[in-house]
């Protein structure tokens, strides 16, 4: 069993961050542009019991071959940040995964795609969010509270207020429940 626990930040620009992650040392990780179908059921017992179901694409920017991954997220627990279980496992073709959930009784109830950036600075992972419609996001994961504190302060962050809506939740509001937030080929790329 994994546990993700995470801080979300909305911020207005990345540039300040990305030297300041260089300037700490942190390890560069890639920058993907995900494509994120959202699942559940007819009977939306997943979003009812606040869990969720998300086959994720990410096709690295840099060219190299996209990976595909089946993510279970359980329910929000109780924290300062968010904290919930994540099971997730790789697979060969999100087509074929998608195939199988819906045999299973799953429909994808949102797509989206996200650019994401990636570092490792110690035992956290920071990632620089960027959602067409919403904008840009921190995202600061890491095994406990502390070392999530101690980082988003040596970003200068500290003073940003911890978003608990997922990005789901985020698009949902903004587009309705069949989100749609996607980039155009005149998009700019990292």
């Amino acid at each position: 069993m994994g546990l993700e626990i995470e801080a979300k930040l909305r911020v207005e620009s990345h540039d300040a961050i990305r030297q300041k992650l260089a300037e700490l040392g942190a390890k560069p990780l890639g920058a993907v542009m995900e494509t994120n179908h959202i699942l559940d059921s007819a009977d939306a017992s997943l979003r009812s019991a606040g869990t969720g179901l998300r086959v994720r694409t990410s096709k690295p920017i840099n060219g190299d071959a996209a990976t595909t991954t089946l993510t279970y997220k359980g329910p929000v627990e109780d924290g300062r940040f968010k904290r919930r279980r994540e099971l997730e496992l790789e697979i060969s073709s999100s087509a074929e995964c998608l195939e199988l959930l819906a045999a299973l009784g799953f429909t994808s109830l949102m797509v989206f795609k996200k650019r994401r950036e990636s570092y490792a600075l110690g035992s956290a992972r920071i990632e620089l969010d960027e959602l067409p419609s919403l904008g840009r996001f921190v995202e600061i994961e890491a095994p406990n509270e502390g070392t999530i504190s101690s980082v988003q302060t040596e970003l200068g962050l500290a003073a940003l207020i911890h978003m608990d809506q997922s990005y789901v939740a985020l698009i949902a509001a903004q587009h309705g429940q069949s989100g749609c937030d996607s980039f155009s080929d005149s998009s700019p790329t990292y």
